[in-house]
């Protein structure tokens, strides 16, 4: 067994511990699963018959672990039949589900137990995974209790809601600490808590959840992002059209989205006996604008893109600020190909403008990012589009150009879109959890669907192949991430405030109104802090701003036409303001 599989073994074998010692407090309870997870481990329990335990319950919890564990010197292995499992069980709803679907696969039902014999004896339901010998491979203070939240069963919210203790476990006590260290800082870098400390957006109840609302420093940080990204496609090729945000049903049942991505569709809405949809993605808006005149092959490839407004119903339980709400613009683009071997090139293009973009960024491949190549079921006749050798040669295309750039990447299996396979670029928030990014499609099914051709050299029509991509992936979603992978401190170029000026007294504001005014000329975003609050104070407002340049004015200044500059990092310097909006327009230019 390798490292990392003795440490699931462990997180695993604490979570069975963590089970044992609920029932000792809360004897009513029912327990459901409990796995092993990055960090640690949970336990789903539905509490709903009695007593629940509160954060403030998690150190007695963990005291009993500690007692229980030195007895527990291993684990035993017992084959049950359906009926000795369910009478087992017979008062846990929860278990005999589990149970039903363990015959229902033709499984064999398990049974481990700890601790047989003593007052810590523990039997679970369970597949394995446990460690030989818990009480001399764990040690008493490697692991902690967490936090308590609520989870629903299967994660599906019209099943009932549970609560789930989560608990962190390491090797060592050291690597233990080190992790709380280490999240401790990561939380300072939530986005969630500079996104409201430096004043970017705003979620209200009475608007709805996960429907983020942006203040003037969170737009001007979007559009900073929208007009880099359009600016770039354009330069590339790509053709920016504009679609509207709703659609007639009958197009998502055309293109397929509608059964394949009914639950996360908003209901209909009836408008004159006619059904629409607010679009959860414009592949087919994208398709129809397409199929409006003919087109030559000479016209291809055909890079169609936009900023899309999209909606999408995310569980209350998955909403995550601005990493996973409810309305969304994605940076979205089809590329309708001639064949295959186009298709397989544009693909590479669009992972180059992804490389390209998260270098502008500072973000490192293999350390920010990854590629991972997500793939389909062939067995799966309701997720997936039926043709299996479409799904072999295009997962094959895709896997053969990733091994060619010589980059890392991950097969991950029933990942796809139900039209064919894709790359997907992964990156991981500062809560450890790991989502996509940035995402490249392969598409076999779609110019069936909407009969999407193209006239070849000899006159006859062809059947396209179309690649979908998002470059910059969802505004909200990199907006999340670049708040945390620069803690707030954005590059001059994305700075929602780029300079706050701070006239040391009042004799000093009309100079100041003066170089605020040429800066505003110069599209630069300025503040005048001109408040009746000490100078003293005002710096260091600025300064928790994460504002990159400040700029003071006093007598000095006035005397001499010039300004003193003072960096982020501390470094202050004067220039004669020429100098200084040049360096500021050089340094925006080039995104330093």
């Amino acid at each position: 067994m390798d490292t990392n599989h003795k440490l699931k073994a462990k997180r695993h074998s604490l979570a069975h511990l963590l089970g044992r010692a609920v029932l000792k407090h809360y004897p009513q309870a029912k327990l459901t699963l409990g796995p092993a997870i990055d960090n640690g481990f949970y336990y789903d329990i539905d509490f709903s018959a009695g007593d629940m335990p509160g954060e403030n319950d998690l150190a007695k919890l963990e005291k009993t672990m500690r007692k229980f564990l030195p007895i527990w010197t291993n684990f035993d292995r017992q084959i049950a039949t359906e009926t000795e499992a369910k009478s087992t069980y017979k008062d846990n709803p929860f278990k005999l589900e589990l149970i039903d679907e363990i015959v229902a696969k033709g499984k064999e039902i398990t049974l481990y137990t700890a601790g047989k014999g003593t007052e810590a004896e523990f039997t679970d339901l369970c597949d394995g995974g446990h460690t030989k010998n818990p009480a001399k491979e764990i040690a008493p203070d490697s692991f902690k209790l967490d936090k308590i939240a609520g989870a629903y069963w299967r994660g599906d919210e019209k099943k009932p809601m549970l609560t789930r203790i989560y608990g962190l476990a390491f090797d060592t006590k050291a690597e233990l600490k080190n992790y709380q260290k280490e999240r401790a800082e990561a939380a300072e870098r939530d986005h969630r808590k500079i996104g409201q400390t430096l004043g970017l957006f705003t979620f209200s109840e009475t608007v709805g959840k996960g429907l983020p609302l942006y203040t003037a420093k969170g737009s001007a940080i979007r559009r900073e992002l929208e007009r880099f990204i359009v600016d770039e496609e354009i330069k590339r090729g790509y053709l920016h059209v504009c679609t509207p945000d709703i659609a007639n049903l009958d197009l998502y049942k055309k293109s397929g989205h509608y059964p394949y991505y009914k639950d996360s569709m908003y209901p209909p809405i009836d408008i004159d006996g006619e059904q629409f949809m607010l679009r959860p993605m414009t592949c087919p808006h994208h398709f129809e604008l397409y199929k409006s005149k003919p087109h030559s092959y000479r016209e291809l490839p055909m890079r169609i893109g936009e900023l899309a407004k999209l909606y999408r119903y995310e569980q209350s339980g998955e909403l995550t600020g601005l990493i996973r709400v409810r309305s969304f613009c994605l940076a979205d683009a089809h590329i309708i190909c001639r064949d295959e071997e186009q298709a397989v090139s544009e693909v590479g293009k669009a992972l180059d403008l992804i490389e390209y973009i998260a270098d502008v960024f500072k973000l490192k491949l293999d350390k920010d990012y990854w590629y991972s190549l997500s793939l389909g079921d062939r067995n799966d006749n309701e997720k997936y589009y039926q043709n299996d050798e479409a799904w072999e040669k295009s997962e094959d295309l895709l896997r053969q150009h990733l091994t060619n750039r010589g980059c890392k990447f991950v097969e991950v299996p029933d990942e796809a879109a139900f039209y064919g396979p894709k790359i997907d670029v992964q990156m991981r928030n500062v809560g450890g959890k790991e989502d996509t990014a940035f995402t490249v499609q392969y598409d076999f099914c779609m110019p069936d669907r909407f009969d999407l051709n193209y006239t070849d050299e000899s006159g006859s029509d062809k059947r396209a192949v179309v690649v979908h991509r998002s470059s910059i992936g969802a505004i909200e979603r990199v907006m999340a991430f670049l708040i945390e992978h620069y803690a707030g401190a954005f590059p001059l170029w994305l700075a929602p405030e780029q300079i706050i000026i701070v006239p040391v007294s009042k004799l000093h504001h009309q100079y100041g109104e003066t170089i605020r005014d040429e800066l505003m000329d110069l599209g630069v975003r300025v503040k005048l802090d001109d408040s009746n609050q000490s100078v003293g104070k005002r710096v260091r407002l600025a300064k928790q701003s994460k504002v990159p340049y400040l700029v003071i004015l006093g007598d000095k200044e006035i005397a001499d036409k010039s300004i003193t500059a003072v960096a982020r990092d501390g470094t202050e310097e004067q220039f004669k303001p020429e100098d200084f909006y040049n360096r500021l327009g050089k340094e925006i230019k080039n995104k330093n």
